[in-house]
């Protein structure tokens, strides 16, 4: 049972890791203007990124200094989710 519910968290930190580098690339993009956002679709999935990654990164953008137009937020969660999926969970449920 509890390997089960490890590989559960595994695959969540997964999704969330996978969210995280598509918003990235996305808003490279449309910062380039290779897609433009006035199309519905982009838009759209802008906005569903945001509103999934916003209450992670809020947290972490009170506590990190401002850096103008450089946000380091989601390299934090980044850097938070290989932690705990290498370090935290593996001890955690008795895998070491």
């Amino acid at each position: 049972m509890a390997y089960a519910l490890y590989q559960i968290i595994v695959i969540l930190l997964d999704v969330l890791w996978w969210i995280i580098i598509i918003q990235a690339i996305m808003s490279w993009l449309i910062a380039f203007n290779v897609i433009n956002t006035s199309s519905d679709l982009v838009r759209t999935v802008i906005i569903a990124l945001d509103r999934m990654t916003a209450p992670i990164y809020n947290p972490i953008r009170r506590v990190m200094p401002d850096l103008g137009a450089l946000d380091l937020s989601p390299m934090v969660v980044l850097l938070a989710i290989l932690i705990i999926r290498q370090a935290v969970l593996p001890p955690l449920f008795g895998l070491v």
